[in-house]
């Protein structure tokens, strides 16, 4: 009744505009929200209850799309489709260049799992869409038995809430900054595993444990966790190593301090630590416990989150990072993602408790999660009384973790190990990076040859520039062939550049023709373009699609010759001619016969 139209496109919130700069293959920026029951699950039902879980939840069928100044999410026709979880978790979902959804639900034996990239929503969201999905299975499945379908959200909320950008709505930039004395935090340093793949250690505890120790030293069960984390690592610290503090990243919901129906991003962080090795103090437990208690209570407040909040937006909206080209605002980004990297030692994520109606407890076992990371990061939620941890790390020692589980059971909690289930065959795939490792090999190979035998047998002749420049050639030809290998439009796009730019070169260095800009310039330009719109009409583009590489095409070709013409360096002006006016005409009727989608893409692509 009361759902809208989504947008058919929209800006990223601030979170979001970091995780898109930041992600690689090394930090992917995933996270994993699973449900363990206590059957097997069946696959088709499991994708019913997915395309149910879409129809409530659309906003996650979206696409990271690229911008002049900044990354924006699309509407997308694409549809989800479960699969058994077949590669590492929390492995990369967002590739550059690549239109595909920005998440994922898989499964194995009794366990669904949810995968999603943090651009596209936060923990909360991420509880929200699972539980619905949980909800939706288990109704599919036991319908016979008479389990209800029960809301477990507010019916009212529209679309529209659920793409309210909440960052924006409570930024007031007259909230005064706070002081703030940058620190150098205590780095983890351990030898990291082959290949860097995810290392995930899970476990479980009572909830009712942790409430009972909590309580009898008056703190909250974050602040006794994130005391036990600050010690575990303190305990693998040198005397040397003491002279930094202890410090965590702590993500705080900011819907509990502002109300907000949004299932984008919307938290903020703390950052609680110790110091440890200070004279005139004993460094026990308890010390640690009341220090973060101190700091929870004088940072949680709505004016302490309000004020961080404040400067990140207003960093965002600095208008020389606005106006700033993408491509020079990543590497600032992730320039200044790496920096504040040396404030933090690690993260702890507590995602609280996952509620579901009674009716659906006899069927579920268990809800956990956590998260790619480059460094080390705990994530816990709860469901009924059973608290799930989970550390991931890309280090091979997990003495850290071992001596978080033994403080909790110094404590009188009592852990269990959980052993990572995965399928035998979820590893990470580097055959592509292997592949291109590979080739880059021969053509250096190929290029040391040519000198070696150009030195002995022909010591006179320098024929082995000519195959060095040859081997680079094809090199670099490859190498943009398999980096926007994902995107075929943009490929082109970039051949064209790569094409008549080291046409140029050659014609340069060969003793100047001309060649290059009388004939390859003018035929390249043509046969991009009709390689566009063959490509498009094979792969079914809509012109929201195709139309951005279309124009950048048209425009490269009608004003590269003719200000080449007007210079007289083009000296045979029919090809050049014949080029600039197909590409016109070609670019006058996208504007008149695709003027909406034409206008709609411009104003996407430079919206600042």
């Amino acid at each position: 009744m009361f759902q809208q139209k989504r947008a058919y496109w929209r800006n990223l919130d601030n979170a979001a505009k970091m995780f898109s700069a930041t992600s690689s293959a090394k930090d992917t920026r995933v996270f994993r929200f699973y449900c363990e029951l206590k059957e097997a699950i069946q696959p088709e039902v499991l994708q019913k209850a997915l395309n149910q879980t879409i129809e409530k939840y659309p906003v996650f069928l979206s696409v990271m799309r690229k911008g002049l100044f900044w990354h924006y999410l699309e509407k997308s026709e694409l549809r989800p489709v479960v699969r058994e979880e077949y590669k590492e978790p929390c492995s990369c979902l967002y590739v550059r260049d690549k239109k595909a959804l920005l998440f994922e639900v898989t499964y194995y034996r009794n366990r669904i799992n949810f995968e999603v990239f943090h651009a596209l929503t936060d923990g909360t969201g991420a509880t929200e869409f699972i539980r619905e999905l949980v909800k939706n299975y288990l109704c599919l499945s036991h319908k016979e038995d008479g389990l209800e379908n029960v809301e477990l959200t507010n019916a009212r909320v529209t679309v529209r809430d659920q793409e309210d950008d909440s960052f924006s709505k409570y930024y007031n930039p007259d909230l005064p900054k706070r002081k703030k004395k940058k620190v150098h935090a205590y780095q983890i340093h351990k030898f990291r595993k082959e290949y860097e793949e995810l290392k995930v250690m899970e476990s479980t505890a009572s909830v009712q444990e942790l409430l009972g120790v909590s309580r009898k030293y008056g703190v909250s069960m974050s602040v006794l966790l994130t005391a036990a984390l600050i010690y575990a690592i303190h305990e693998e610290m040198t005397r040397m190593q003491e002279k930094k503090p202890v410090i965590l990243m702590v993500p705080v919901n900011l819907r509990k301090l502002f109300p907000s129906d949004s299932m984008l991003n919307f938290f903020g962080y703390i950052e609680p630590g110790y110091q440890f090795g200070r004279s005139g103090r004993e460094d026990t437990f308890k010390e640690v416990l009341k220090e973060v208690k101190g700091y929870f209570e004088e940072n949680l407040s709505k004016e302490k989150v309000a004020q961080r909040m404040n400067e990140l937006i207003a960093f965002e909206k600095n208008k020389i990072l606005r106006w700033a080209p993408l491509e020079l605002k990543n590497p600032c980004i992730k320039a200044g993602a790496k920096m504040a990297e040396r404030e933090v030692t690690a993260v702890f994520s507590n995602m609280s408790a996952v509620r579901m109606p009674e009716e659906y407890a006899p069927y579920i076992e268990r809800f956990g999660v956590y998260t790619s990371t480059p460094r080390t990061e705990l994530c816990a939620c709860s469901y009924g009384d059973t608290m799930s941890f989970a550390f991931t790390s890309r280090y091979d020692s997990s003495n850290i973790q071992r001596n978080f589980y033994q403080i909790l059971e110094g404590l009188g909690v009592k852990v269990e190990l959980k052993k990572p289930d995965f399928p035998e065959q979820v590893k990470p795939n580097y055959e592509g990076k292997k592949f291109f490792r590979g080739f880059s090999f021969g053509c250096i190979a190929a290029a040391v040859l040519s000198v070696m035998c150009n030195a002995v047998l022909t010591p006179n002749l320098h024929w082995a520039v000519w195959a060095v420049a040859g081997a680079l050639s094809m090199w670099l030809a490859l190498a943009v062939g398999y980096f926007k290998r994902h995107n075929l439009m943009k490929n082109a796009m970039w051949q064209l550049l790569v094409v008549t730019i080291g046409a140029v070169v050659w014609d340069l260095c060969v003793g100047w023709r001309g060649w290059s800009v009388n004939f390859v310039l003018p035929a390249v330009c043509i046969l991009i373009q009709i390689s566009m719109m063959v490509i498009s009409k094979i792969q079914s583009h809509s012109p929201r699609e195709y139309m951005i590489y279309f124009v950048m095409a048209a425009g490269y070709s009608v004003v590269l010759p003719l200000l080449l013409l007007a210079c007289h360096v083009i000296t045979v002006s029919a090809p050049a001619v014949l080029c600039a006016g197909l590409s016109f005409l070609f670019l006058l009727a996208l504007i008149l016969f695709k003027g909406k989608e034409f206008k709609e893409e411009m104003y996407k692509k430079f919206h600042v």
